[in-house]
């Protein structure tokens, strides 16, 4: 077993990488570090002297970054010498992902498809951000709220928990994949408020819907089957209220061996490259300023975006 209680961590990312590159998914690579434990309030990188030995300084939050980095799962840490602890990482399994997963495109989200196993609430770097928007898109003077790519509703079982007036809103939630609906209906039956509908949003046009005062719509407008900018000012001139606000969530991950991956990747890169990315947040906050919203772009493995309108108070 390697010891990196006094290893820089150039040192150690070099030797995992190398060592990760001949084990096979699951296997575990071990190595002894200090306890984070034995101090608090010091920086990754500090010495720390114990009984006249000099200890290199990082916290668990080190470990866990750097398990993801490498391509792993960090386990259970178990104490070891009186100041040290082994940590072990488990090398994902890269085939065991959403999005190397084959079924036809209408169910690539549908519920038989390992999409269905990803429950995004459940992640608080998800969680947090996408109530936060809530919050700054006043969630509590809201009355119609639009979904686009609702999937199975996780998003409204968040508004329905964190809004004070959930029982005056009415929401919509639309989505292509038939199986999805099927299954928010089922778990949102008992709310006479909420109704689900099996549509192309590529044609909302034909739903006659209205307009929204709250649209939201998380990892859906950067699908592959959706012209992106012309579909969101599309939505912006059609679907949102003069007054309205608009929640939108870009991935900034991956769903890799039950693992929620920090940072987006695209095709014909071996790594996390976010360019794309970024030029859809761009577009969108260039746009709405533009249509004279206030825009807030907070997140991380989701970048969430939500535009609250100006043009009704600059009116007065």
């Amino acid at each position: 077993m390697q010891n990196f209680t006094q290893t820089p961590m150039i040192e150690i990312i070099n030797t995992l990488q190398t060592q990760l590159e001949t084990l096979h998914a699951k296997e575990i690579v071990a190595f002894e570090v200090l306890n984070p434990d034995v101090a608090t309030s010091i920086y990754a990188g500090n010495a720390v002297i114990i009984e006249g030995r000099e200890y290199i300084y990082r916290g668990y939050k080190a470990w866990v970054d750097l398990a993801q980095i490498v391509g792993c799962r960090i386990l259970t840490p178990t104490p070891n010498a009186a100041h040290t602890v082994i940590i072990r990482f488990e090398k994902l399994n890269a085939d065991v992902s959403f999005h190397k997963s084959i079924t036809n495109k209408e169910e690539k989200y549908g519920m038989e498809s390992i999409f269905s196993e990803i429950h995004k609430n459940e992640e608080p770097a998800f969680l947090a951000h996408y109530q936060k928007a809530l919050q700054n898109a006043t969630i509590n003077k809201r009355s119609r709220i639009l979904n686009l790519g609702v999937n199975s509703g996780d998003e409204f079982d968040v508004i329905q928990k964190y809004a004070s007036n959930f029982e005056n809103l009415e929401l919509i939630g639309i989505d292509y994949c038939a199986s999805a609906i099927n299954a928010a209906k089922e778990k949102f039956q008992a709310f006479k408020n909420i109704t689900f509908i099996n549509h192309d949003i590529n044609d909302l046009a034909s739903l006659e819907l209205g307009t929204f005062d709250l649209i939201i719509s998380i990892g859906t407008l950067q699908s592959s089957n959706l012209e992106f900018n012309p579909l969101f000012m599309s939505i912006v001139q059609n679907q949102l209220s003069k007054d309205g606000a608009i929640i939108l969530g870009f991935p900034n991950c991956r769903w890799i061996d039950g693992e929620m991956v920090y940072g987006a990747k695209v095709k014909n890169y071996a790594f996390s490259e976010m360019s794309l990315l970024y030029k859809d947040v761009v577009f969108c906050k260039k746009y709405l300023q533009q249509k004279k919203f206030r825009v807030t772009i907070t997140g991380k493995d989701y970048i969430f975006m939500t535009a609250t309108s100006i043009r009704k108070k600059e009116s007065k």
